[in-house]
């Protein structure tokens, strides 16, 4: 089914190029220093291409006219750039003209942008759309110098894991949690249980932690039978009194479904149930000695090799072998950067038996590559290759890869691309800072050489 259109009418254009004055208001551009980086930064984001593109979802004249793109797509940036949430994001931002300036305002303003929950319905609103996002990084990172058209010759590959914000599943909180969720539905809809179960759910389950605590596995385990079988209770208890009632199992069938999957999962099954509020998670293990399992989706980068500069982004669902996600990656990087990609491709051993048939030449880097075979031109790229993985870290720090509080598996895509997309914008930002300060530094050695000495004229 296709999405429903916004009852919304296109949203205005930014009004930062108008000349429409306002007696007692204050204008940015007389505000704010021309020469700070995040003033020169918002020079080179090509934003009527970013009207263009993210404006098709609205209406021509129906509804109330939306925000402007550039304040939503500006916000945005911010938020993966300093990693802020989207409410400390537009509370800071009613204090910093430079981000409101950032985001195509005119004057300053001194109330709050949006709501913060705006933010949420923009990115489920546009979807993979998103992508043009990092486009315009890439087109700004060029005009700022950060990168050059040449350095999409040599490019690095690699994936991580993009964790969810869930607790760590265990058997007896899946079964305590799934119990209570059909409880509290149930009483929803009036529905008289013969028992809710609630007093010794809640016992079983702090015991079971308890002797998993101090070792005693057998009786940890009889604990988790219990939960096991008052859930299943529940479960049948609600089934007989909804047949019949054909609202009633339109209401409960994905909540009885869920509960189905959880009692009838295994050990060893592939597609397990690890979180209620978040089916879509996976156990993925990447032989990490500090962490065996992590509980999320895999996501794919590729890097420039010499400025770290990304160029792609994607977030992959069904823990898919590296080696196969690698076309589709170098297929992103293409449309993003507009160039063909047919240079040096530098993965790691995880990718061995890629089946990549392309034009670019494929490089798998590690100990196991004899080095009597390695070109001696391209040793040090293939030392590079390792640059990549400080700069996932970045992102996992400082751009909310670390942990991802969207909802749903388009959540997971979104946030994988917004946090490249902040990434880049710090880079550029620290090359406009190194520029601005050569260029403060050079005018101060001209005002020294220039400025007469009146302790010598004295």
């Amino acid at each position: 089914m296709a999405p429903r259109k916004p009852c919304n009418m296109k949203p205005k254009k930014s009004p930062i190029h108008s000349r429409q004055q306002a007696m007692f208001r204050i204008r940015l551009d007389s505000l704010v220093d021309m020469a700070h980086p995040l003033v020169k930064l918002a020079a080179k984001i090509d934003w009527p291409r970013l009207e263009l593109e993210l404006s098709a979802p609205f209406h021509e004249y129906k509804g109330a006219p939306a925000k402007p793109v550039r304040l939503m797509a500006g916000l945005h940036y911010l938020k993966h750039t300093y990693n802020l949430s989207d409410e400390v994001l537009v509370q800071r931002w009613v204090e910093n003209p430079y981000w409101q300036f950032f985001c195509g305002c005119l004057f300053f303003e001194y109330g709050l942008p949006i709501h913060p929950t705006s933010m949420t319905r923009w990115r489920n609103l546009h979807g993979d759309k998103l992508k043009i996002l990092l486009a315009a990084t890439i087109d700004a990172g060029i005009d700022a110098q950060a990168i050059t058209p040449k350095s999409l010759d040599k490019i690095n590959v690699d994936t991580t894991v993009q964790e969810k914000a869930i607790t760590y599943p265990t058997d007896a909180k899946l079964f305590h949690r799934m119990r209570e969720k059909l409880v509290k539905l149930a009483a929803r809809h009036r529905i008289a249980l013969r028992q809710s179960y609630r007093r010794v759910s809640k016992s079983a389950l702090v015991d079971s932690g308890r002797y998993f605590h101090a070792r005693q596995a057998r009786r940890a385990h009889r604990q988790i039978r219990k939960l096991k079988t008052y859930l299943r209770r529940v479960r049948n208890d609600i089934s007989r009194k909804i047949a019949g009632h054909g609202s009633l199992e339109c209401e409960f069938a994905s909540f009885l479904a869920m509960a189905d999957r959880l009692l009838m999962q295994r050990r060893d099954d592939k597609r397990k149930l690890y979180s209620l509020h978040a089916p879509e998670v996976e156990c993925i293990a990447k032989g990490k000695a500090h962490k065996k399992y992590e509980f999320g989706n895999k996501a794919s980068f590729a890097v420039t090799s010499r400025e770290g500069f990304v160029v792609g982004a994607m977030g992959l669902h069904g823990n898919p072998f590296d080696g196969h996600t690698l076309a589709e990656q170098l297929l992103q990087a293409e449309r993003l950067c507009g160039k063909k990609i047919a240079g040096d491709v530098f993965v790691d051993m995880g990718y061995r038996g890629h089946g990549y048939a392309g034009p670019a030449r494929i490089h798998i880097c590690g100990r196991g590559v004899k080095r009597r075979v390695v070109d001696k031109r391209l040793r040090k790229w293939r030392r590079r290759r390792a640059a990549i993985e400080p700069l996932i870290g970045h992102m996992k720090n400082d751009g909310r890869l670390g942990r991802n509080w969207l909802k749903g598996e388009q959540g997971d895509r979104t946030n994988v691309v917004l946090s490249a997309c902040g990434q880049n914008l710090r880079l550029i930002l620290a090359r406009l800072v190194l520029f601005f300060r050569v260029f403060l530094a050079f005018f101060r050695e001209i005002d020294a050489l220039f400025r007469p000495d009146f302790r010598m004229a004295a």
